[in-house]
């Protein structure tokens, strides 16, 4: 292991990892849009995004801020056939850490937390009627000293300081059946299948179970009561909605598929997945920042994967978002670089108070021996160039240029 700052303590580890594809048994799961953990995650990373622009207007830099906590306490409803309603609201509480006053100038933090949550919530969740269905909160208060002296010293810098010791993970390529539950969950949102079926609301949980060359799909659907008017429609909704899954993703795999939704029905209409709002926010679940998809929009576990959460945190200094986005990015541009390579991933460790673009460790693994030292040389490359794009890489992160929760992440 090399010690010294100056050099970058890259471990290469040949034929240590197995392709998914290969495994016997794959499993990949993905929360949709309007799940309460994805949402609890987009509302963190609206509310970041929102203050590092307000902050870049007023002062021309990004302040300390971490907003990475959000909880959302599910509110009470009563659906219906052709149409029931919210008895209680969805209770949204925005929480962490930012700067609230800076050499003499407020920053209206709370305001920022209401107006970039309800623009989110009215964009990518009209059904739910967020001006009347949910509650937002706002729970932020300033920085500790010591983190908001260490943010400040990077201005003085070519490197932000990392302000946390963490990690962070990313392989590439996606398997076939990981694309096939991100490119499912995209198509059930376009416009085109809202307007086939209306009914089909924003929260739609994909599990994929691969066996050998089987796949079965078990999709969990918000349907909205207002389209719907008795037990034998919803029956026939989830019919053709089944079919129409079932022909979509026979364009993404050749395995003889399954397809299964909102398998937990019962036989009376207080057991059907029935709601008034299509997500199961309004009554039946509660969500977390963190809990839900990966920073490419998947569930993993037959991967690499950290409990750390993206979402919220700031662009600047946090690796725990900056070092996720940057391992998938890096693992993205190697295999494209060594295509036969079947699969690489890479891991970066951090530590607090150092560069973020001098970490701890970083470990490339591939998925076979590399047959030359031209390929070592790439991969060192790679890296190196990435590393080099830490210090700017939150403008590409407000910009859009760089989107959390979908593959790939440009």
């Amino acid at each position: 292991m090399v010690n010294k700052r100056d050099e970058m303590p890259l471990n290469i580890s040949e034929n240590s990892t197995v392709f998914p594809a290969g495994h016997s048994v794959e499993i990949v799961e993905r929360k949709g849009l309007g799940h309460p953990d994805t949402i609890s995650d987009a509302l963190a990373e609206a509310f970041s995004v929102a203050l590092s622009k307000r902050y870049l207007e007023s002062f021309g830099q990004v302040l300390h801020h971490n907003v990475d906590k959000v909880l959302l306490w599910g509110g009470r409803a009563q659906p219906r056939f052709g149409g029931g309603q919210v008895l209680e609201p969805i209770e949204i509480y925005l929480a962490g850490r930012a700067v609230a006053d800076f050499k003499g100038i407020k920053i209206p933090v709370h305001e920022l937390a209401q107006e970039s949550a309800q623009q989110w919530l009215a964009q990518h969740l009209p059904d739910l009627q967020p001006q009347q269905n949910v509650h937002i909160h706002s729970l932020v208060r300033p920085g500790s000293q010591d983190l908001e002296a260490l943010f400040a010293r990077t201005q003085q810098r070519h490197a932000p300081l990392a302000n946390d010791t963490s990690c962070g993970v990313g392989f590439a390529p996606l398997t076939p059946v990981e694309n096939l539950v991100l490119h499912l969950e995209q198509w059930l949102q376009s416009s085109a299948v809202k307007q086939r079926f209306p009914a089909l609301g924003a929260d739609i949980k994909i599990m994929a179970v691969r066996h050998a060359e089987s796949i079965r799909l078990t999709l969990g659907c918000a349907f909205i009561d207002q389209y719907i008017e008795n037990i034998a429609a919803y029956r026939q909704l989830k019919a053709a909605l089944s079919e129409a899954v079932l022909q979509t993703v026979r364009s993404y795999a050749t395995q003889s598929i399954e397809v299964d939704i909102n398998t937990a029905d019962g036989a009376t209409e207080d057991s059907l997945y029935l709601t008034v709002t299509g997500t199961s926010a309004e009554a039946g679940d509660d969500g977390e920042a963190g809990r839900g998809n990966r920073v490419n929009g998947l569930i993993t576990p037959n991967r690499p994967m950290t409990l750390e959460s993206v979402a919220g945190k700031n662009p600047i200094t946090h690796v725990g978002k900056l070092y996720n986005v940057l391992a998938s990015l890096i693992a993205a541009d190697v295999q494209r670089e060594i295509p036969e390579q079947e699969s690489i991933e890479c891991l970066l460790v951090s530590q607090i108070g150092q560069p973020i673009d001098t970490p701890q460790i970083v470990e490339i693994k591939t998925s076979a021996p590399l047959t030359g030292a031209h390929q070592r040389e790439r991969i060192k490359e790679v890296t190196r160039q990435h590393l080099s794009t830490l210090p700017t890489l939150w403008r590409a992160l407000l910009d859009g240029e760089i989107q959390l929760d979908r593959w790939p992440l440009r």
